[in-house]
């Protein structure tokens, strides 16, 4: 989800949730304690020098439980970063304490914000030697092949 999406969503709500990938929702007390553009350069394995931007919302539980971030304060606060910190339309991901600091992308279903699980992954498959998916084999062509018969002794 890009940032000006969630600007978008966040005009038309009169609360805040995001709901986690195992269904429940982050304590609607939460704080987004840091609104910030993070820059990644970086070389894969297959020797590729990469930039990736993204924005990157924290959200963190207190202990203040009658807190409660309003979405106009969120508009506030992507506003002045984006003034101050030069942040473009850049995809959000973000972070939420787990049993470690993980990092979920974003979606929205209309009324949550959705915290999706991202995945690891070979930027460079093709240098690597790693197929892009599993070759078919055709039950046929197996059929062709030796095998083991029962009472043969071979396996």
């Amino acid at each position: 989800m890009k940032l000006e999406e969630v600007k978008s969503a966040l005009s038309k709500l009169n609360t805040i949730a995001f709901k986690l990938p195992n269904g429940n929702l982050v304590p609607n007390h939460f704080h987004v304690t840091e609104v910030g553009k993070i820059t990644k350069h970086f070389i894969d394995c297959g020797g590729t020098v990469r930039n990736e931007e993204v924005v990157n919302f924290q959200l963190w539980n207190a202990d203040d439980y009658d807190h409660r971030l309003h979405p106009e304060k969120l508009i506030h606060i992507i506003e002045l970063s984006r003034k101050t910190l030069g942040i473009g339309n850049l995809e959000v991901e973000v972070e939420y304490q787990g049993q470690t600091i993980e990092k979920f992308a974003l979606d929205f279903d209309g009324t949550n914000f959705l915290l999706t699980t991202k995945q690891t992954d070979c930027l460079a498959k093709d240098n690597c030697g790693i197929p892009t998916e599993k070759p078919k084999v055709k039950l046929s062509e197996l059929q062709n092949t030796q095998t083991c018969t029962p009472g043969s002794g071979c396996c």
